[in-house]
């Protein structure tokens, strides 16, 4: 396996407004850059969950952080949603976007929690892949998905230069009620 990119600073930032024992779940976790540096800036601090569709790259989050549990099932299929009953503090989402699943991210949410979503936005295709739009994210997009029972804590949409030069868009909300 490659190196990990390093984790976004934006997410670990975010991560400090969670109390001890925080519920946490990685979303489209990968190999768990995030999972591992939530686990190693925050010890013991947080109860961490981790999804992907493979199971190698959830194997090695396991090994990484031992006290986390991991699920593996494709995340656009038409298979039973594995959080039925399930509701976090706080639901994670970085460069992975899949459209028709963003109304039940924020259904993840406990009243009190947060919603940190980071990705891809248009204009990426001048620093490379993803470039197909169906993968992108509009200006504001995220912030027209947001239930009213949401309120939004922070937003950017632009270019960024670390770890590579890329086309974002970052939205945190806390569910109200």
């Amino acid at each position: 396996m490659a190196p990990l990119p390093p984790p976004s600073s934006w997410l670990l930032k975010q991560a400090e407004r969670l109390p001890d024992q925080a519920a946490i779940l990685d979303f489209a976790a990968g190999y768990g850059r995030h999972c591992r540096a939530l686990d190693q800036t925050f010890p013991n601090k947080f109860i961490i969950t981790a999804v992907d569709r493979d199971a190698d790259a959830l194997a090695l989050i396991k090994k990484a952080v031992p006290t986390s549990t991991v699920i593996c099932t494709d995340l656009e299929a038409e298979t039973p949603w594995p959080f039925a009953s399930r509701r976090f503090d706080a639901v994670l989402v970085t460069n992975y976007l899949f459209r028709p699943k963003l109304a039940m991210l924020f259904d993840l949410v406990v009243v009190g929690g947060y919603l940190f979503y980071e990705t891809f936005a248009d204009g990426n295709a001048a620093f490379g892949k993803p470039s197909n739009p169906d993968y992108l994210l509009k200006p504001d997009e995220l912030p027209a998905t947001m239930p009213a029972a949401f309120q939004q804590i922070d937003y950017f949409h632009g270019k960024v230069t670390m770890p590579r030069p890329a086309m974002i868009q970052r939205f945190a909300a806390r569910r109200r009620s």
